[in-house]
């Protein structure tokens, strides 16, 4: 058969095509109200707030032929009901499971107001806190300190709303108040809703779509940013999920077990994707932020164990330990001094011993 230069420049164009087609299906965007739907995969979407309900965490939703699985359930169950109203927006397959990436409020607060028959899944330590058998979680610092100040921050931006004369800026101090007046009286609902199902290391689902089925693999590789942090993991897809295990920021550490965090981002390193999304922030690409973010744990738990030895005090430990030499790949690192709330966490762990 007689090829010619057309024939190859059609061919060539038509390639480029369906290339470029791909990328856009793998890109395309949909939003409701309140949620940002990303579609990274085929039927996998990323899943932000658009700022309309104060969501705090990101989502995924997984659509196949018969039904949704969805990851996170978000900070309140006002939060929740957003995102579930929400889903239709890219399927109108029902919600057969949820799973918790790991116990934190605003990943897991939202768990009851799913519906009943939607399957819970999540790490076993995970359904220890939220069912109480270890601790109470309404209670304990990280819920506390995140939620207690957001009378204050309410009350704040009422009267600078009250007191701003440019319009635009007075509308959007106004609806940071709503938001926040919506997310504060959003709070007094929440009933912490454990799993129904765990797992220890490792569980497989498989999700039917056209064509055949996805493989969907829950790991747990160790202690990090909780006790029982989980990744999701989309072999066939290149995908994970890596709630806030890994973030592209530094992530909170006041339950963090800062010296064995690094051997389970070890484990993420050892699955073969291109693609995560993090527990808050964008959709990543690079793989490279895990090692910068190992590197910083390190140097982080030497600097607070010296510290330790040397007994000083953990306020002051807090505001001096200088980690500067990472701003280059953390900017919000300004100057010296870091979250006492981790500094806290690892003399915990060091009185511990």
């Amino acid at each position: 058969m007689k090829t010619t230069m057309t024939g190859i420049r059609w061919l060539c164009l038509l390639l480029a095509g369906l290339a470029a087609g791909q990328i856009a299906a793998q890109e395309r965007v949909v939003e409701s109200d309140t949620h940002r739907f990303e579609e990274v995969a085929e039927g996998v979407w990323h899943v932000m707030g658009t700022g309309a309900v104060h969501t705090m965490s990101n989502a995924m939703v997984l659509v196949g032929e018969f039904d949704a699985l969805v990851v996170d359930s978000h900070v309140t169950p006002a939060a929740a009901r957003a995102l579930i109203d929400s889903i239709p927006a890219v399927t109108d397959k029902p919600v057969r499971y949820l799973v918790n990436s790991h116990y934190h409020f605003d990943h897991a607060h939202g768990n009851q107001a799913f519906p009943e028959g939607v399957e819970i899944i999540g790490h076993e330590f995970t359904r220890a806190k939220l069912n109480g058998d270890i601790g109470n979680v309404l209670e304990e610092n990280t819920f506390r300190s995140f939620s207690d100040p957001v009378p204050t921050l309410v009350a704040q931006l009422e009267e600078q709303a009250a007191n701003e004369n440019d319009p635009r800026l007075r509308a959007e101090l106004e609806e940071r108040h709503r938001v926040q007046s919506d997310y504060m009286n959003a709070i007094q609902e929440v009933v912490p809703t454990p799993p129904n199902i765990t797992l220890d290391r490792k569980m497989t689902l498989f999700q039917v779509v056209a064509g055949g089925s996805r493989e969907i693999q829950l790991h747990h590789f160790g202690r990090a940013h909780t006790g029982g942090d989980v990744v999701i993991f989309l072999p066939q897809e290149r995908v994970v999920f890596t709630g806030d295990m890994m973030l592209p920021g530094l992530a909170y550490m006041g339950d963090g077990h800062v010296d064995e965090w690094p051997a389970a981002l070890e484990g993420l390193k050892t699955l073969d994707f291109d693609i995560w999304l993090p527990g808050h922030g964008p959709v990543m690409r690079s793989r490279e932020p895990i090692d910068n973010f190992q590197a910083y744990l390190g140097d982080l738990w030497t600097a607070a164990a010296e510290m330790y030895e040397n007994d000083v005090p953990a306020s002051e430990a807090a505001a001096t330990i200088d980690m500067t030499a990472h701003a280059g790949n953390f900017p919000q690192i300004q100057g010296p001094g870091v979250d006492p709330r981790a500094i806290n966490r690892i003399y915990q762990l060091l009185e511990s011993r």
